[in-house]
């Protein structure tokens, strides 16, 4: 299905949340940024701060120079950056980091919440969409205290889960989107976007076998492209259930992209 383009968009704010500084850039900037395009206001977050991607400097150093290139992205991409709330492999699902990302919530109020796939290679993705989908969940509860403390606001809210990261689950099952969202005007940005995150150039080579960051991000979205059987380059989303976030036809990223989008 094909949605046409207007320049009257509806306009609202989208937030993305990732694990890592670059998880943003791999499977969620080309989204990201057409939305910025269509006039939406964005937010950019990473849970962890990066600071166990090096071979060459220890957790400290990693995780402030991630944290500028995580600003230099998010700078490219149009988007507010909001501070990571723990370190790498450290992202649990736990009452401490619900109720600090509540908070976070609360104050940005996202119409759209782009996040991990509920089944992804590794823990600390898992759990940032476990803990993105909760901390969205409680936004409206006035008995629910955040930290820091945070006003409740009850507002319409779609989560879309991105790609899994190799297209496959925990099982090594392909994932397919339910919606893809053409990127190929915003590849370029896309491709600048992660080469701000310089220091794991190396680093993904040596610890995952990625003979090229740029190329593998490349990969990744053309192959996406080929799923949707429409677009050269795109991103892949499953809409996650309406319950608790919205009425059950609120499709806020397919109205907003229009023809960008292929249901």
């Amino acid at each position: 299905m094909h949605l046409s383009h207007s320049k009257n968009a509806p306009q609202g704010k989208v937030m993305a949340i990732g694990a890592h500084p670059d998880d943003i850039e791999f499977m969620m900037a080309g989204t990201l940024l057409a939305l910025v395009s269509a006039g939406w206001e964005a937010h950019y977050m990473s849970l962890a701060d990066g600071c166990c991607g090096s071979l060459n400097t220890d957790g400290p150093q990693t995780a402030a120079l991630r944290k500028e290139e995580a600003k230099a992205a998010a700078k490219i991409l149009g988007a507010t950056w909001h501070p990571s709330l723990t370190r790498d492999l450290e992202v649990f699902y736990d009452d401490g980091l619900i109720r600090r990302l509540a908070s976070v919530i609360r104050q940005v109020a996202p119409s759209i919440l782009l996040t991990h796939y509920p089944s992804d290679y590794m823990e600390d993705h898992i759990n940032t969409c476990r803990l993105a989908v909760t901390a969205s969940f409680v936004r409206g509860m006035p008995n629910y205290a955040t930290e820091p403390p945070s006003h409740h606001k009850d507002f319409p809210m779609a989560i879309y889960h991105a790609m899994p990261h190799g297209l496959i689950d925990q099982f090594g099952q392909e994932v397919r989107g339910a919606v893809y969202v053409n990127v190929n005007d915003f590849m370029e940005r896309k491709r600048e976007a992660l080469r701000a995150h310089a220091s794991q150039q190396s680093w993904l080579d040596v610890s995952q076998g990625m003979s090229s960051y740029i190329q593998g991000m490349e990969d990744v979205t053309r192959r996406m492209g080929h799923q949707s059987c429409q677009f050269q380059w795109a991103e892949g989303w499953k809409p996650h259930a309406h319950l608790g976030f919205s009425h059950p036809d609120y499709h806020p990223p397919e109205k907003a992209l229009e023809s960008r989008t292929a249901l």
